[in-house]
């Protein structure tokens, strides 16, 4: 190894006296040449656990990777003429707050809420084999040869159905609180590498993932990108962007939605879904704006109500969603979506508004998005790609169905032998379900199944968003009303005609879930709530809604009702953002610096911006119990066995070896 050490008054589990030799251990590195011994030097000064007593090992560490030291061109001046070899790093300490953390956990339970009286499963997962050597080629390569015009080009020219795997973020933000860890995507990520090259995209970022990321599962929503772009690096990544909002749920300047976008495209990101809660459509130009500038592929999506199948619905009609779609694509997006986010595609409507939008931009991929809450997402799915479209969402079969999107093996299964075959292996599916249908099991606190064992059809009438579906089921059992969930969602049909039949999706959907839990907890109607729409304390959410915080809805806000809510609260003109000062990211980064030391990043920057409490609490949590991304999700949620044995990896080459002893008294 080339190390040697000489004893002082140091040893393996030594205890220093308060009158110890300033020489505690003596290390000895050799090597072929000065760099080579002072790089093992460096690493054996790094294992060194000292505590309580300060020492001479930051200084050292700085001596060892100054250059003047290593090319041998020092003199008696050097330290006098080097004086940055004072600024001395804190010590990192992983390992024993890694520690600390699982004594918590063994003692006090998970630091995150667990919704569901449910242990993780004792079942790990089988990665299947991997091909050695590097992926095929996929989509990526096209995009970074031909940017993101030839990228849609050869889209549209595409042969064969095209599918978006949402398992990395939407099929578990709808059935497991988006609470899948970075180490259970890691393992599975070269696995879709080398067998789906041929994915339009795999979307595993934005929306809800990235504040839940730091709120519940600790870790950095930036180090996931990065993780998975270099395990995956032939496939496209896809995110979804709140247009204005960003990954927030309120209103940003706009340089910090540009600089968002920025920062996300340099650690990995390809695709922007960008859309608004109420298709508000300066919300949505300023994220499509904001993502084009930062070089990113720009996917304008449409959300989608109501049916325009139903000729007795006309404010959402066909003729309404194809004049927004007409100005976004002269907006210039270089793909038009569907984000039909509760599942309230039909086949025939599907057909009607997919076959419209094809004849009317013959040369712009289409790409809907559904879920399956009503068990019809297949059918519609299939019929969306018969009259046009060129990509559609799916989750892997065991991460698939109720609030998730479409089966995976299902579409693959159903298209093979068709013009519009996808090209991917069914066998390649079932292995991969395999793995998701073990993971899913160590995440059964959070599975929906707990509460709800089906989806239903009657998300036609209440138009409840799949993700949104699946967090009302869960607070309607924790809170006892179990029983009374009907009663919940026939508020929230009754919370929507109130607020004028809006658009639902975060954060619009949300404002009509919490009028609807305000209606069911104050035993309210609908008719009681607009003739006491005066006297009443609304949420805050809907106040602020009505103020225009949020943009303007489609044919306007509800009134009287509106100006009885606000009386003389001040109302937003316009887009809400436009009025906002630029944020100053200097400031910001000085003073994050000046809290939390000076390894800041441009992300740590970011991620402070969107959400700068959550940001602050997470920098604390990390600060006390170190990388527990690092470990695996069994560990994180439920903590070590007396007696356990286990390995944890901090980086390539320094991994931990843990036994648990025992729980003190």
């Amino acid at each position: 190894m080339g190390i040697r050490l000489d004893s002082a008054s140091a040893f393996q589990g030594a205890v220093i006296s308060p009158h110890y030799d300033s020489l505690l251990v003596k290390v000895i590195s050799s090597g072929k040449d000065l760099p080579t011994a002072a790089a093992k030097m460096s690493r054996a000064l790094a294992e060194f656990r000292v505590r309580g007593v300060k020492t001479n090992i930051p200084f050292l560490q700085n001596v060892l990777s100054n250059d003047q030291f290593l090319y041998g061109t020092v003199d008696t001046q050097f330290i006098d003429e080097n004086q940055d070899l004072f600024n001395l790093k804190p010590v990192q300490n992983r390992a024993q707050k890694l520690l600390h953390y699982l004594g918590h956990v063994m003692v006090n339970g998970p630091t995150t809420p667990i919704p569901v009286k449910a242990k993780p499963s004792p079942i790990d997962p089988v990665i299947p084999p991997v091909p050695m050597g590097e992926p095929p080629v996929g989509f990526r390569d096209v995009l970074l040869r031909e940017g993101p015009e030839g990228f849609a080009r050869a889209v549209r020219r595409h042969e064969g159905l095209l599918l978006m795997d949402t398992t990395f973020r939407d099929a578990h933000q709808s059935l497991l609180a988006t609470r899948v860890r970075t180490h259970d995507l890691k393992q599975i990520a070269p696995f879709v590498s080398h067998n789906f090259s041929n994915l339009f995209s795999v979307e595993n970022w934005g929306g809800a993932t990235f504040d839940v990321a730091m709120r519940f599962l600790c870790e950095c929503p930036w180090r996931r990108l990065q993780e998975l772009r270099a395990l995956l690096p032939n496939v496209p990544f896809q995110m979804l962007l709140r247009g204005a909002n960003a990954v927030g749920y309120t209103n940003y300047p706009d340089n910090a939605v540009f600089k968002f976008c920025e920062v996300a495209r340099e650690n990995g990101m390809d695709i922007f879904r960008v859309f608004d809660s109420l298709n508000y459509l300066p919300n949505m130009l300023l994220g499509m704006e904001a993502a084009g500038a930062a070089g990113g592929v720009v996917e304008a999506a449409i959300s989608y109500t109501g049916d325009v199948s139903d000729p007795m619905r006309q404010k959402y009609s066909l003729d309404y969603y194809l004049k927004l779609a007409e100005e976004l694509v002269r907006a210039g997006t270089h793909i038009l979506a569907i984000k039909d986010m509760a599942g309230l595609l039909k086949p025939e409507a599907s057909r009607m508004l997919i076959g419209a939008l094809r004849d009317r931009f013959p040369d712009v991929p289409i790409h809907v998005h559904t879920h399956d809450t009503a068990g019809a997402g297949v059918a519609a799915m299939l019929a969306c790609a018969e009259a046009g479209a060129d990509i559609v969402d799916v989750a892997v079969d065991s991460m698939a169905g109720m609030t998730s999107q479409p089966s995976m093996g299902a579409i693959v299964a159903c298209t093979q032998g068709t013009k519009l075959n996808t090209g991917i292996s069914l066998e390649k599916v079932f292995d991969y379900s395999e793995y998701w249908e073990v993971t899913r099991g160590l995440y059964a606190p959070f599975d929906c199944t707990a509460t709800m064992k089906s989806g239903n059809a009657d998300v036609y009438e209440n138009e409840i968003p799949g993700g949104q579906y699946t967090n009302l089921h869960f607070q309607a059992h924790s809170m006892g009303l179990g029983n009374k969930f009907k009663e919940v969602k026939k508020s929230y049909t009754e919370a929507n005609k109130l607020l004028g039949d809006l658009i639902k999706v975060t954060p619009s959907s949300k404002i009509v879930g919490d009028l609807a839990q305000f209606m069911v907890q104050n035993s309210l109607t609908r008719a009681e709530v607009e003739e006491r729409a005066d006297e009443l304390s609304f949420p805050l959410s809907v106040v602020e809604f009505l103020q225009g915080h949020i943009g303007i809805p489609h044919g306007g806000f509800p009134e009287p009702f509106r100006s009885k809510v606000l009386k003389n609260l001040p109302r937003v003109e316009g887009r809400p953002g436009a009025s906002l000062p630029p944020m100053d990211f200097e400031a910001l980064d000085k003073q994050l610096r000046q809290a939390h030391g000076d390894d800041i990043t441009p992300e740590d920057v970011m991620s402070a911006a969107m959400y700068p409490k959550v940001f602050q609490e997470f920098k604390e949590f990390t600060t006390t119990f170190g990388p527990v991304d690092c470990l695996n999700t069994r560990l994180f949620l439920d903590g070590p066995k007396i007696a356990e044995e286990f390995e944890v990896e901090l980086e390539r080459g320094k991994t931990l070896h843990i036994k648990a002893l025992a729980l003190g008294t």
